[in-house]
C-alpha cells in the first residue's frame, strides 16, 4: 500500500506519518522528489524536474530517484518496483 497520501508534509521538508507517529526531515531535493511521487509522476519526469531545478547529471539524477525511493520503501511507505 502506498502511504505518501496519508503523510502530512510542510514546505520546509517536515514529513509526518499519522498512521505511525513518525516523522523525518527531507532536503529540498527530497522533498521535491516526495511531492512528485506524491503526484504520480514517473520516474523519468521526476529526473527531469532534477535536471532542471539542480546543477546535476541525468545519472546522478537517476541515482538519486532510485536512493530515495530504497528509503521510502524501508520506512514502509511505498512498496514494489518504480
Amino acid at each position: 500500500m502506498n502511504m505518501l497520501s496519508h503523510l502530512a508534509i510542510n514546505a520546509e521538508g517536515f514529513i509526518f506519518n499519522p498512521s505511525t507517529g513518525d516523522s523525518f526531515q527531507v532536503s529540498q531535493t527530497g522533498l521535491l522528489v516526495l511531492n512528485s511521487l506524491r503526484d504520480g509522476k514517473k520516474d523519468s519526469e521526476i529526473v527531469q524536474q532534477l535536471t532542471e531545478a539542480y546543477e546535476v547529471s541525468l545519472d546522478e539524477a537517476r541515482r538519486d530517484v532510485s536512493d530515495f525511493r530504497v528509503s521510502l520503501k524501508s520506512f514502509g511507505l511505498i512498496g514494489g518496483a518504480p
